[in-house]
């Protein structure tokens, strides 16, 4: 029976399978969920390169992909995103493509959760939360600046 497999499973697979829906999502646009992830973050502020590495820390990188120094280059290439100093930002054309973006990610999002109450979900991401606090995460410091 399903229900008897550990809990490490289900989270293995669910991650697994997770990872795989959301790289289909955003193959297509020419972006891996990383990169994603970073333009994500930027939409809200600018970020140094450390700032973004913990930020991204839950996020391993792609296999073809060896660094978060080379992302960000890629980023920068494609025009999506600016260095000043030392803080990344999104350009107007990476703003854009953000804002282009995010109603698929969304879509995909709603995707993975259909079928879910909205009740179900706040408990499962509580569990969620309450196992990484029982295996010793912690809420990260907000970053500064």
């Amino acid at each position: 029976m399903a229900g008897q497999r550990p809990i490490d499973y289900w989270l293995k697979l669910v991650d697994k399978l997770i990872n795989e829906h959301f790289t289909r999502t955003l193959e297509e646009h020419g972006i891996t969920p990383r990169q994603w992830e970073m333009m994500n973050l930027l939409s809200s502020r600018p970020a140094s390169q450390d700032e973004l590495d913990q930020a991204l820390a839950p996020f391993p990188p792609e296999l073809e992909v060896s660094s978060l120094t080379e992302e960000l280059a890629e980023l920068v290439e494609s025009g999506w995103l600016a260095r000043h100093d030392s803080r990344y930002e999104l350009t107007e054309r990476g703003l854009t493509t953000y804002q282009r973006l995010e109603p698929v990610v969304r879509s995909s999002n709603e995707a993975i959760a259909r079928g879910i109450s909205g009740q179900d979900y706040s408990t499962m991401m509580a569990v969620l939360e309450r196992i990484a606090i029982n295996l010793g995460w912690q809420e990260p410091a907000p970053p500064h600046g």
